[in-house]
């Protein structure tokens, strides 16, 4: 059975996009990290939330732009979207959370369903859906934007399943508990 993941790299401060989605603050402290390069090929599917999906990327103006990952992955990606489109080349677009975690599941086997976007984590937790969190936390404050988590619900425990760094990231992998 598929394991559910959110990861994401956020600033000290918490955040993992800047005031407006932007995304290039990241492009500096895009780095070799041997945690990610070990978890890409452990994961079997994608769920990521329209805004991500379509917003701005840290790997624009490369080979990578537009891919996951910066083109590190490849596999079925289910894009969460209240204006669901035609779907193709391994990207099926899907009309809400619930349909996105049964697909992914089914395709990602007994490897990780990847989550990108902090809404979609949100709504996965919420969901009782919602396995790992791995938080890369990169050396820099925004001060604001899109928040690693904002919701309104009691503490939710977790159990520090590894701790690593290098030298443009600390890594922090947590289990869910309750």
């Amino acid at each position: 059975m598929a394991t559910m993941l959110y990861s994401a790299t956020m600033s000290l401060d918490g955040y993992i996009a800047g005031p407006g989605g932007d995304m290039s603050w990241l492009t500096p402290h895009i780095a070799p990290n041997p945690l990610v390069d070990d978890l890409i090929p452990q994961i079997g599917a994608i769920i990521v939330g329209n805004r991500t999906f379509g917003g701005d990327d840290p790997h624009r103006g490369t080979d990578g732009a537009g891919k996951p990952f910066g083109g590190g992955w490849d596999g079925p990606q289910y894009v969460v979207t209240h204006h669901p489109r035609p779907s193709g080349d391994g990207i099926t677009f899907v009309g809400d959370v619930e349909t996105a975690v049964r697909e992914a599941k089914a395709a990602a086997g007994d490897r990780y369903v990847n989550i990108i976007g902090a809404d979609i984590a949100r709504q996965c937790l919420a969901l009782g859906e919602l396995d790992e969190i791995l938080a890369i936390t990169a050396p820099v404050l925004l001060g604001g934007g899109t928040r690693l988590f904002a919701f309104a619900r009691p503490p939710v425990r977790l159990e520090q399943v590894h701790v690593s760094h290098t030298a443009q990231a600390i890594n922090t992998w947590m289990r869910i508990i309750d």
